[in-house]
C-alpha cells in the first residue's frame, strides 16, 4: 500500500443492518403449542445463584438484594423463583397473643402448629361462651340453692345465737341493747323497768349516772367480744358463699374447659396460661352473675377505659397459617411502619381512646415469618421508620411491636407485647444506584444483605437462548390470555428483543416491554377479527406505540421540512459536517441530525469549543474536544507549533450537549476548514475519535440513523445519502424494514469506518495520506493541505507578532 492509500470503504448490505430470525427454525406452529416452563434460571444465573443460596443459609444475615433496572420484571422474576421453592418448604407456625393475667400491659405470645391457632381461638371462645352462660345458670339450680340455703341457715343460726347471748348479757345487767342497720351498737340503761333515753339520762342523779356509765362500759366490753364474733360470723358466711360459688364455677370450668386444656396442653406456654385463666375466672365469679336489667343500661359492664371484662379471655389470632401451603411469600407494596412492623390499634369509647391485646395487628414481617418477605427498596426508603424497624428486627432476631411516638408527642398509655421470634428471608428489589447508596452510606446494609442478585439486561442470541425466549413468549401469551402467535410473529418477537437491546447478537431481558407489544399486537388482531397474531399485527403494534409517543419527533421533522432547522442533505461545504445526536423525551428516544460548523484563522486563541464557552457542553463532550486537539498535535505539531484561532459549534443547539459521539463529525469539520476540502453533506457522521484517530463505538446508532433517514426521505432519497458510523457499531444495528429496503435498493447507504481517515475519504473524496520519511505528507492528500495551512497560519501569526 502506498503512503497515500486509504482503504476503500464499502457500504453495508441490507442483511447486515439487522438480525432476522428465520421462522422455519421455530419448532412450534404457534405460541399455544409451547409447553410451560420456567426458564429464568437460564437467563439470570447470577440472580438465581444468590436466591438459591439464600434458601440454604439460615439466620438473619444472608438476605438478598435483587439489583436490576425497571421494566426488567424484577418482582415477577423473584416470585417465579420463590413460589415453587416456598411450596416445598415447611409451613410455619401460627402465632397468638393472649392476655397476661399477671401484667395486663404485657400480653404474652404463643406459637402453635399451623392451623391450630384458629382452632384454639374457636375452642376457647366456645368454651368461655358456655361458661358465661352456665355459671349463672348453675347458681339458679336447685342443688346449688339448697346448699346455699343450708349454709345461710347455718350462719343465721349462729348469728341468732350470738345475738341472744348478747341480749341476755345486757338484760342481766339491766341494759337494753339495739343494733342499727349500719352495725352501730347502742346500750341504754333500764331504771325502774323503763329504758332511759339520752335526754332522761341527764336528769338522773350524778351518782347514778356515774354508776350506770361505769356499768355500761363494763357491759360494752363484754358485748363487744360477742359482737366481734357476730362480725366474724358474717365474714365467714360471705367467704363460705364465695367458696360455694367458686366450687360451682370450678365444676363448670372442669366440665367446659377440660377439653380445651386437654387438646392444647402440649403447646409451650399454654398450661401456665390455662391455670392463670381458671384462677382469674374463680377470683371474679361475681362478674359472671346476672345483672339487674333495670341497671344494665346505667352501669357499664366493662372495666375502666372501655375494656370489656370478658375480652381478656379471648384469643388474638395474630398470624394464621392454617391455609398456607408451604412457606409464605409476602409482597408488601406499601411498607409503612404499621403495615410492615405491625401496630397496636385503638378504639374510641365515649370520646376516649383505649386499647387491649386483641387490637395488636400483625405486619408483613409477621405474616412472612418462616418464609419470604419481598419489598421494593424505593417504597421502603420512603418510610424511614420502616427501614429502621426492619434492620432492628434482623439484628435482634425478633420483632417487637411498638407505638411509633414523635419525640415531641406526649406518650399515651400503651401495651408492651412480648416479641415474636423471626425466621425469614427478606428480598429487596431495587436499582444498582440504590444498592450503592445503601452500601456506602449504611454499614448495616452490608451486614444483613450479604447476597446480591444482579439481573443482567440481555442474553446472548444463540440457539439455546432463542428456545428459552420462545418459552417466555409462550408463557406470556398463556398467562395474559392472548391470541396465539404464529411462527412469523414469534420470529418477529425474537428480532424485537434484539432491537430493544440494540444488538444483533443479544436478546433483551426487559421482558415487560416484550409483553407490552404482545398484548397490543393481540388486541390489534382481535380488532381486525383474526384468531391469531401475525407479523403484520406485531409491526402495527410497534408502529402504533411509536405513533403514540413520537409527537415531538414529528414536530422536529416538520421544522426540518420547513428549513427552520437548517441541515443540508445534499451538496458540499467547507468547514461544515452533519453530526447525529439522540434526545430522550419520556420513554421515547429521538435521533436528530445537526450541522457542525468550524472556522479557523490567524491567532493564538487555539480551538474554542463554543458549547463549553456557553456552558452548554458536558464534561464528556469537553473531553472529546481535548482529544481532537491531541490528535492534531500528534499529526501536525511534530516539526512546528500549532498556532491558530478557531471555533467549533453545534448550529441551532440551545440545550445542553453531552457525550463524545459527535467528536468525529467535529474533527471532520475542523479538517475541512483547515484543508479547504469541501465535505459531502449527503452523509452524516457519528462516532467518537481517539487520540490515534480510531473511530470508536457510540450509543443510539439505530435512532440516529433512522432520524437522518427520515429527514432525507422527506426530501426524497437521492441515492447518495447515508450515514458513516464506527465499524464496531455494526453489531448494534437493528434498523427498520424501510431502511433495510432502501439500502438494498441503493437509495441509502451505511458506511462502517475504523479510522477518521476512512471517514474523511468518504466525506471529501480525498485520501488523507501518511507522513513520509521526509516528514511531508504526499502531494494531493488531505493532510498535506492541512499541514500546509497550519504552517501558513503559524508564519502569519509569527509575522504579525514581529510587526507588533
Amino acid at each position: 500500500m502506498s503512503n497515500t492509500a486509504t482503504p476503500l470503504v464499502k457500504g453495508l448490505s441490507g442483511d447486515r443492518l439487522r438480525a432476522a430470525m428465520d421462522p422455519a427454525r421455530i419448532p412450534f406452529a404457534s405460541s399455544a403449542d409451547i409447553p410451560q416452563r420456567n426458564v429464568h434460571a437460564r437467563f439470570q444465573p447470577r440472580a438465581i445463584q444468590a436466591l438459591s443460596l439464600a434458601l440454604e443459609i439460615r439466620g438473619n444475615e444472608h438476605n438478598v438484594y435483587v439489583s436490576g433496572e425497571p421494566n426488567m420484571g424484577r418482582t415477577y422474576f423473584v416470585m417465579s423463583f420463590l413460589k415453587p421453592a416456598a411450596a416445598r418448604a415447611e409451613t410455619p407456625c401460627d402465632w397468638v397473643y393472649l392476655y397476661n393475667f399477671e401484667d395486663n400491659d404485657s400480653p404474652i405470645v404463643v406459637r402453635m402448629p399451623a392451623g391450630q391457632g384458629r382452632k384454639f381461638k374457636q375452642a376457647q371462645h366456645k368454651a368461655m361462651a358456655h361458661i358465661r352462660q352456665e355459671i349463672p345458670a348453675r347458681f339458679e339450680k336447685e342443688a346449688f340453692q339448697k346448699k346455699h340455703e343450708r349454709m345461710i341457715k347455718k350462719y343465721n343460726s349462729r348469728r341468732e345465737e350470738l345475738f341472744n347471748r348478747m341480749d341476755a348479757t345486757a338484760e342481766k345487767e339491766s341494759f337494753s341493747l339495739s343494733l342499727d342497720e349500719e352495725g352501730v351498737l347502742t346500750l341504754s340503761p333500764i331504771v325502774d323497768g323503763q329504758v332511759v333515753s339520752d335526754k332522761d339520762f341527764e336528769t338522773l342523779s350524778p351518782a347514778l349516772r356515774k354508776k350506770l356509765k361505769t356499768k355500761g362500759e363494763e357491759l360494752l366490753a363484754s358485748v363487744s367480744a360477742i359482737l366481734r364474733k357476730i362480725n366474724q360470723n358474717e365474714a365467714d358466711m360471705r367467704q363460705s358463699e364465695v367458696d360455694l360459688q367458686r366450687e360451682a364455677a370450678k365444676a363448670v370450668l372442669d366440665e367446659s374447659f377440660a377439653k380445651v386444656v386437654e387438646r392444647f396442653r402440649v403447646v409451650d406456654g399454654l398450661p401456665e396460661y390455662f391455670q392463670a385463666l381458671q384462677d382469674e375466672v374463680l377470683d371474679n365469679v361475681d362478674q359472671f352473675m346476672p345483672r339487674d336489667n333495670a341497671l344494665a343500661g346505667l352501669m357499664p359492664e366493662g372495666a375502666p377505659g372501655g375494656e370489656d371484662f370478658f375480652t381478656r379471655f379471648e384469643v388474638n389470632l395474630f398470624v394464621d397459617n392454617g391455609k398456607t401451603k408451604g412457606a409464605p411469600v409476602v409482597v408488601e407494596d406499601h411498607p409503612t411502619a404499621f403495615n410492615l412492623l405491625g401496630s397496636i390499634e385503638r378504639e374510641a369509647e365515649m370520646g376516649a381512646l383505649y386499647t387491649d391485646f386483641t387490637l395488636i395487628k400483625a405486619g408483613a414481617i409477621h405474616r412472612a415469618n418462616g418464609g419470604f418477605l419481598v419489598l421494593n427498596i424505593e417504597d421502603l426508603l420512603s418510610n424511614p421508620n420502616s427501614w429502621e424497624g426492619l434492620l432492628r428486627a434482623l439484628r435482634s432476631g425478633h420483632s417487637r411491636i411498638e407505638d411509633p411516638v414523635d419525640p415531641d408527642q406526649v406518650r399515651a398509655r400503651t401495651l408492651q407485647p412480648a416479641p415474636v421470634d423471626l425466621r425469614l428471608k427478606v428480598i429487596l428489589i431495587g436499582t444498582e444506584e440504590h444498592y450503592e447508596i445503601l452500601l456506602y452510606n449504611d454499614d448495616r446494609f452490608d451486614k444483613f444483605f450479604k447476597l446480591k442478585a444482579h439481573m443482567q439486561h440481555a442474553a446472548t442470541r444463540n440457539a439455546a437462548s432463542i428456545r428459552n425466549y420462545l418459552h417466555v413468549i409462550g408463557q406470556i401469551a398463556a398467562e395474559s390470555e392472548l391470541l396465539p402467535f404464529t411462527r412469523d410473529a414469534m420470529a418477529g418477537l425474537v428480532d424485537f428483543g434484539s432491537r430493544l437491546v440494540e444488538d444483533q447478537k443479544r436478546l433483551s431481558l426487559y421482558i415487560p416491554l416484550l409483553r407490552e407489544r404482545m398484548i397490543e399486537a393481540s388486541a390489534m388482531a382481535r380488532m381486525a377479527g383474526r384468531g391469531e397474531v401475525g407479523p403484520a399485527d406485531l409491526r402495527s403494534a410497534v408502529a402504533a406505540k411509536d405513533y403514540r409517543v413520537n409527537l415531538y419527533e414529528e414536530e422536529f421533522m416538520t421544522e426540518y421540512d420547513r428549513q427552520v432547522i437548517k441541515v443540508q442533505t445534499s451538496g458540499h461545504a467547507v468547514g461544515l459536517a452533519n453530526g447525529l445526536s439522540v434526545t430522550q423525551f419520556g420513554d421515547y428516544e429521538i435521533g436528530l441530525p445537526h450541522q457542525i460548523s468550524c472556522t479557523v484563522g490567524v491567532g493564538h486563541g487555539g480551538i474554542l469549543d463554543l458549547e463549553r464557552e456557553a456552558q452548554l457542553g458536558g464534561p464528556i463532550h469537553t473531553k472529546g474536544m481535548m482529544i481532537i486537539k491531541s490528535y492534531l498535535v500528534r499529526l501536525f505539531a511534530q516539526d512546528k507549533p500549532i498556532v491558530l484561532t478557531g471555533s467549533l459549534c453545534f448550529e441551532q443547539s440551545y440545550a445542553g450537549i453531552e457525550g463524545d459521539s459527535a467528536s468525529g463529525a467535529e474533527l471532520a469539520s475542523l479538517l475541512s476548514a483547515l484543508s479547504g476540502a469541501p465535505i459531502n453533506l449527503s452523509c452524516a457522521f457519528t462516532g467518537a475519535v481517539s487520540q490515534s484517530g480510531a473511530v470508536m463505538a457510540v450509543g443510539g446508532v439505530n435512532r440516529k440513523i433512522e432520524g437522518f433517514f427520515e429527514v432525507c426521505r422527506r426530501r426524497k432519497l437521492s441515492g447518495r445519502q447515508g450515514v458513516i458510523l464506527p465499524a464496531d457499531n455494526v453489531v448494534n444495528l437493528m434498523l427498520k424494514d424501510e431502511i433495510v429496503q432502501a439500502v438494498d435498493e441503493g437509495r441509502f447507504h451505511i458506511f462502517p469506518v475504523r479510522t477518521i481517515e476512512e471517514a474523511m475519504y468518504i466525506l471529501t473524496g480525498m485520501r488523507c495520506g501518511v507522513r513520509g520519511r521526509n516528514g511531508q505528507y504526499p502531494t494531493g492528500t488531505l493532510y498535506r493541505l492541512v499541514d500546509a495551512r497550519l504552517a501558513e497560519l503559524t508564519r502569519l501569526a509569527v509575522a504579525a507578532e514581529g510587526r507588533k
